[in-house]
């Protein structure tokens, strides 16, 4: 299948080609970058929700819930799942479609997992091309799941428009929120499972600490209670989305976040393709093989390993 005639299934919404789009720019197989080329083009503004938070918050039952409120409102919706990932093969160690059954047959819903494959914040190394593609494809709204690891969640504000902490209470959350650096980027805070015991004391701590910081934005980030296994406070939570979005889509933050995004989208790029060029010959293999074997044995450090394969590959 050609590059154009992909890009041009993506764009009617074909599943099928949906998938294949992703799984090309996930392999980096060939073809992968001038297929983002067209998607690029092919923009209507999808809405990208970031949901992130510390393990066990419920973060999959609420994007279960809220993406089923979406598809109520007759929205279609992307998912894109990043999963922790097998540091030998690579591979998806969570199942999104294990997780989140009730969506696995909606047509109106597309489901992705995607492996962090070893990258830090969270967020696997095509999310952001995936989100663009579910935006080609006509998803409204595209809801990317983090890995929920702790301190490199702030990760998630370079593919989101919206950033979801998800928070529940007598976990320790709030501290964990400092040392992760997520106060600074959450833009509304979900205190998940707010039928346990402490919800108000951790409902009291949030609001201190945001009393302590201040946005360039102007934006009060407000805190949600839900029960998501309940269906509770998914309206309120929905609300705080749309409040969100139609306050920033006036506000000049919004412009510099995305000329942010954009940026270290081009950084990753890059760093990609120097990465692929200096690794691009058999030699080169061959050399980070030997090298490798060096600096396990200490008989190298990897500092001059790094040197000697980009000085092999700039030649």
């Amino acid at each position: 299948m050609t590059t154009n005639s992909l890009s041009q299934r993506v764009s009617a919404g074909e599943p099928a080609a949906v998938a294949r789009a992703i799984s090309r720019i996930e392999d980096g197989s060939a073809g992968a970058a001038e297929l983002m080329k067209d998607i690029y083009q092919l923009s209507r503004g999808a809405l990208v929700i970031g949901i992130t938070g510390a393990p066990g918050a419920g973060k999959s039952s609420l994007v279960d819930k809220l993406a089923l409120l979406f598809r109520q409102r007759g929205e279609r919706v992307g998912i894109v799942a990043v999963d922790p990932s097998s540091p030998f093969s690579g591979g998806a160690i969570l199942g999104d479609r294990i997780r989140m059954q009730a969506l696995g047959l909606d047509e109106g819903v597309f489901i992705r997992s995607m492996a962090t494959r070893g990258n830090l914040g969270g967020l696997a190394r095509a999310t952001v091309d995936a989100v663009a593609i579910l935006d080609a494809a006509g998803y409204a709204k595209v809801i990317v799941e983090t890995v929920g690891v702790g301190q490199d969640e702030v990760e998630i504000v370079k593919a989101a428009d919206v950033s979801i902490v998800v928070l529940v209470p007598g976990m320790g959350d709030d501290i964990q929120a400092i040392k992760a650096g997520i106060m600074e980027i959450g833009d509304i805070f979900v205190i998940n499972k707010a039928d346990r015991e402490g919800v108000y004391a951790t409902e009291k701590e949030l609001e201190a600490l945001l009393s302590l910081a201040s946005r360039d934005d102007g934006w009060d980030p407000p805190i949600v209670k839900t029960v998501a296994t309940e269906n509770q406070g998914l309206d309120t939570l929905a609300e705080a989305i749309d409040k969100y979005r139609q306050t920033q889509l006036s506000a000049s933050a919004t412009s510099e976040r995305r000329h942010a995004i954009a940026r270290w989208r081009i950084v990753e790029l890059m760093r990609e393709r120097l990465l692929a060029q200096v690794l691009a010959s058999d030699s080169s293999v061959a050399m980070l093989e030997k090298l490798a074997d060096e600096v396990a044995t200490r008989r190298r450090d990897p500092y001059s390993a790094v040197d000697e394969l980009i000085a092999n590959g700039t030649q």
